[in-house]
């Protein structure tokens, strides 16, 4: 993956609760990363085909595997199209080198 392709800048975000130095607990985004990724969103492709039978995955991320950092389901990613979060996240080929998230766009509900 070169970094031609990877042209999308996303935060990886936790949302778990964040105790504060008084010992209260907040609910608040926690960012952990900020990273340039390769985006693919979802479309009539033969990958995406077979994707769609057991995913409700509405996009694609991958970029450099961060040290110290496993990405995890309960994380969500940011970018200039919005909030997603992760469905599942996984080494590329098991090399070490690339993580592939796949994650659904989050809808704001409106009232």
């Amino acid at each position: 993956m070169s970094f031609g392709k990877m042209n999308t800048f996303i935060d990886i975000i936790s949302t778990a609760p964040i105790k504060d130095s008084e010992g209260f607990t907040t609910r608040g985004d926690n960012i952990l990363a900020s990273v340039r990724a390769y985006k693919e969103d979802r479309h009539g492709s033969e990958r995406w085909t077979n994707m769609a039978a057991f995913s409700t995955a509405t996009s694609l991320f991958r970029f450099r595997k961060i040290p110290g950092l496993k990405v995890t389901t309960e994380m969500v990613i940011t970018c200039d199209d919005g909030r997603y979060q992760i469905l599942s996240a996984e080494d590329v080929r098991g090399r070490g080198m690339y993580v592939e998230v796949h994650a659904e766009r989050l809808e704001p509900s409106v009232r």
